[in-house]
């Protein structure tokens, strides 16, 4: 008898023992239940602040300096031509017609070796001993200048560049779009003489002549350019839109020029 209740006293403290262990895990359960629905704060933290970059995805580059078209401030000296002047097309610079018979560079040389120093300063004063035209410093005549013989061949088709288009009407913007064109502004207007001379691939803007060939004036060509306005010289004669005498008189001009506030570039060698 004593025997049979230490049995079932050892049953029932198995019984206990086995609840207490279950309810034990059970509460485990939970807490990591619990723990598991409920993130770390930081990962909330980093979700809701992220880094800014969007204000910078499609930043450009500022553009180069010098390059735009402005307004040409000496526009109103140049004639611009009303929407009702038509004028044909020009042949593009390449096919500028040089003088028959035009020497090369070789023969230039040789000749200049030859030619004696009062036979040079003749022909080039003969050369300058320009009469303007009425209204302005337009030179007379076709509009165009002599091609000279005693100056290398580049320079020569430059000025056959320039006489092509000398007596073509000013509009602003003239020239840029294409080489070839029925009216052309001042940038647009160096820009054809000195491509007609192989010294240029794209018509320049007066911005971009400021950077075209090297600082200083030349001895055949100078260019000068600032923002708003170009125009050079070439062999001694002045080439400029501003100053003409009328919307289809020639860009070669009598005289000079105040240069001052323009920036004097040349090719180097010329």
């Amino acid at each position: 008898m004593l025997a049979s209740a230490l049995g079932c006293l050892l049953v029932l403290a198995a019984l206990c023992g086995c609840g207490k262990s279950g309810a034990g895990s059970s509460s485990q359960g939970i807490d990591t239940a619990t723990n598991a629905a409920d993130p770390a704060p930081k990962t909330v933290t980093q979700r809701s602040d992220p880094t800014p970059t969007v204000a910078v995805v499609g930043a450009r580059a500022p553009a180069r300096p010098g390059t735009k078209e402005v307004a040409d401030p000496q526009e109103a000296a140049s004639f611009p031509a009303p929407a009702s002047v038509k004028h044909s097309r020009a042949a593009t610079p390449s096919e500028a017609a040089v003088a028959a018979g035009a020497p090369s560079d070789a023969e230039v040389r040789q000749e200049l070796a030859q030619m004696q120093a009062v036979e040079r300063s003749a022909r080039r004063t003969q050369r300058l001993q320009l009469t303007p035209v009425p209204g302005g410093q337009s030179v007379g005549g076709n509009g165009t200048i002599a091609i000279p013989a005693d100056v290398p061949e580049v320079v020569q088709k430059v000025i056959a560049g320039a006489n092509e288009i000398a007596d073509f009407p000013y509009v602003f913007g003239g020239g840029h779009a294409s080489f070839v064109d029925n009216a052309y502004d001042c940038s647009g207007s160096v820009s054809y003489a000195l491509a007609a001379g192989g010294l240029l691939s794209e018509p320049e803007v007066s911005g971009a002549l400021e950077s075209w060939g090297v600082p200083g004036p030349g001895r055949y060509i100078s260019v000068y350019a600032n923002a708003g306005h170009a125009y050079m010289y070439v062999d001694g004669v002045l080439y400029d839109t501003a100053g003409r005498s009328g919307v289809y008189a020639s860009r070669w001009q009598v005289g000079s020029v105040d240069n001052s506030g323009f920036v004097v570039r040349h090719w180097p060698g010329l």
